[in-house]
């Protein structure tokens, strides 16, 4: 064979080994299919061997899930043993127990045409105390005093009355005593105190005559007049130092001289006791315009809507005085559960300040809060008409006094409506059910997959559960569990 036809031969020759066996034109090709099913069969038994360990090997959560048993049908809850309450949670608002508007007037006798606001002293905020002035309207003072009735009339010497008692415990509550006055009578001793405290302000106290002239100096110059007279009458009366020719005469008019000393001395009397009236009429006086009456003090500025040099035209300033209380607005269907009495929680969210109280009062009808009573005094625990909230009012005082910057927040009222007196078995309410015989039972599951039904008597409700009791021959114990619902997922669409 040439070199040629080597290199033919070899290029001819496929890749790879050189197979033994027959030539091709004897039976190669029956060899190569046998290799292809022998390889294609060999993959298959990979394949199941793959398949085969992959269903034997689990992991422990699989092999844990498929061991448990099946999801329940039923959703359940236990019973429990606590102390349950019933809660009513509303809004309120952190008021004053006394408030106070205080409206400018222009005091009777100064001759002033308007109310001019002509000084200011406090500012919102301040702490007022007894004694202290407001403001000045037309150059004449407002100041507060202590008292529980409103001011309604002039105050003058010779008055009488609850509102002059209330003066006198006032003025001595401020150190100016009232001796020897009687409880309820304007006489000289609250004379004397009234002038001492208003010249401790800085003001003289207005004079209670009106019009010119002064009555005492009159009536003191009727007594000198009439003492005059008397002492003339009785000189007449005197027989003369001497006898003369016309004793007789004089002798037979005596009646009518001794009758003359009569009438003077009459005179006289009537004189000094115009004189004592005038006298005890005569004095400093407390104008109706000039004190602003509060129940308690320290008191609080709560606003100032007045300027100086402007005209004094309705609400000049509000005051609050007396311990801070919680008011709230509640609506029909949460009226019944609120009785005085009850117990309730405050909470501000905007200081976290909290407390707890007492329920003091529920109004008797629907109120509306935002208006102002009469006689400058803001009364909020009565009917209103104004704007604000309405419903059944209801007053809430705390058992320690909140501090004054909670005044006017709005707060969070928990009032507790109803409550299990100690622990109690209770159950969520969704356990409950009532059969067409009337009963009302629960469902116990038993630990075995058993179910029980017990009839019980439902008591107070609260927080999504129920205080339950046992029916005669039923047993309910903490722990059990009770149906409370259906799971989706055990039932079939």
């Amino acid at each position: 064979m040439t070199q040629d036809e080597d290199a033919a031969a070899v290029t001819d020759q496929p890749d790879g080994p050189v197979p033994t066996g027959p030539a091709p034109g004897s039976g190669g090709v029956a060899g190569r299919r046998r290799w292809v099913a022998a390889v294609a069969a060999g993959a298959v038994l990979a394949t199941l061997g793959g398949l085969g360990a992959a269903l034997l090997v689990k992991s422990p959560a699989q092999a844990a899930a498929e061991a448990a048993p099946p999801r329940p049908d039923v959703l359940t809850a236990p019973v429990e043993h606590r102390v349950l309450t019933s809660s009513v949670i509303t809004r309120g608002e952190v008021v004053a127990g006394h408030t106070v508007d205080v409206i400018p007037q222009v005091a009777a006798g100064e001759g002033a045409a308007r109310p001019v606001i002509t000084k200011i002293p406090v500012r919102p905020g301040d702490t007022v105390r007894a004694g202290k002035v407001l403001m000045e309207v037309s150059g004449r003072p407002v100041f507060a005093l202590q008292g529980d009735l409103p001011v309604y009339r002039d105050l003058r010497p010779g008055a009488t009355g609850d509102d002059v008692r209330q003066l006198q415990r006032a003025l001595r509550k401020l150190g100016h005593r009232t001796t020897p006055d009687a409880a309820g009578r304007f006489g000289s001793g609250t004379k004397a105190a009234l002038d001492s405290f208003y010249r401790s302000l800085g003001y003289d106290p207005m004079a209670a005559q009106e019009g010119e002239g002064d009555p005492v100096e009159d009536a003191r110059g009727g007594v000198t007049a009439a003492e005059r007279a008397l002492e003339d009458a009785e000189d007449a009366l005197s027989p003369p130092k001497s006898a003369s020719a016309d004793a007789g005469a004089i002798g037979d008019d005596g009646a009518g001289r001794q009758t003359a000393v009569s009438r003077a001395r009459e005179d006289l009397s009537a004189a000094r006791r115009k004189l004592a009236a005038a006298q005890a009429a005569a004095g400093p006086m407390l104008p109706a315009a000039e004190v602003v009456f509060l129940k308690s003090f320290p008191a609080r500025v709560d606003s100032v809507s007045a300027k100086v040099g402007g005209e004094a035209t309705g609400t000049a300033m509000k005051l609050s005085a007396g311990r801070l209380v919680v008011q709230a607005h509640v609506p029909d269907y949460q009226k019944d559960l609120i009785r005085p009495g009850g117990t309730a929680e405050i909470y501000s969210e905007v200081t976290g300040a909290s407390a707890k109280g007492k329920v003091d009062s529920v109004s008797d009808a629907p109120v509306q809060a935002g208006a102002s009573g009469g006689e400058g005094q803001v009364p909020h625990d009565a009917a209103q008409t104004g704007q604000g909230p309405s419903g059944w009012l209801v007053e809430i005082t705390p058992d320690i006094p909140l501090g004054p910057d909670l005044t006017g927040q709005d707060v969070r009222v928990t009032v507790i409506a109803a409550s299990t007196r100690g622990k109690a078995l209770v159950v969520p309410i969704t356990a409950i059910s009532s059969g067409a015989d009337g009963r009302t039972t629960v469902t116990v599951v038993e630990t075995d997959g058993d179910r029980r039904r017990v009839e019980i008597r439902a008591g107070t409700a609260g927080d999504g559960f129920v205080a339950v009791t046992p029916s005669a021959g039923g047993t309910l114990a903490p722990g059990e569990q009770v149906i409370t619902g259906v799971s989706r997922e055990g039932t079939s669409p």
